[in-house]
């Protein structure tokens, strides 16, 4: 299995399915209120995801049913872009996909020869949404919209399509360990 199967895996856009109990209609909420240092946050976050391809602008013309305001949070000087998907999340079916449990992945790693390791850090973006599910993944800011292309954290079912996504890149040897 090569780079091409992989690449080929990650243009599928089942991954970032959403199904949803019933039509949402409007969700449209107004972006929060910011600090100066908060907005100044905001806005860097925002620009290393549009950079990273993560999200993209709305433009003016573009119809808007669903944003979800966007503050920053604080860590030890630190600080982290985060969406309130509670609203949203509770229109999600849930997807029921398996996910190993821990114990029994590092049972079979102790059959193992060797071990190899993948950087997964921020894995979730990995997914590709479809167009739909990206008009619902939009964020509002002081600075403007923004519609997500690839699943942000926090969003129901998102650990699912995950590990979805790692048992179809990877179809045995998650389980052969």
């Amino acid at each position: 299995m090569g780079s091409s199967h992989i690449k080929d895996t990650l243009k599928i856009e089942n991954f970032g399915k959403m199904k949803f109990w019933e039509d949402l209609g409007s969700l449209e909420r107004p972006a929060c209120p910011a600090s100066p240092r908060a907005r100044e946050e905001l806005e860097s976050h925002i620009n290393e995801l549009m950079k990273l391809g993560v999200l993209r602008k709305v433009g003016n013309n573009e119809k808007v049913e669903v944003t979800t305001p966007v503050i920053i949070t604080w860590h030890n000087d630190k600080s982290t872009m985060v969406g309130d998907l509670r609203e949203l999340n509770t229109y999600t079916i849930l997807d029921r996909y398996p996910t190993p449990r821990i114990h029994e992945t590092l049972t079979q790693l102790s059959k193992a020869i060797f071990i190899t390791s993948m950087d997964a850090l921020k894995g979730f973006h990995q997914n590709v949404l479809t167009p739909h599910a990206r008009k619902l993944l939009r964020i509002i800011a002081h600075c403007g919209i923004y519609e997500y292309l690839r699943m942000p954290f926090g969003i129901k079912n998102a650990c699912s399509h995950y590990q979805r996504m790692m048992n179809t890149i990877f179809p045995h040897k998650l389980s052969e360990g």
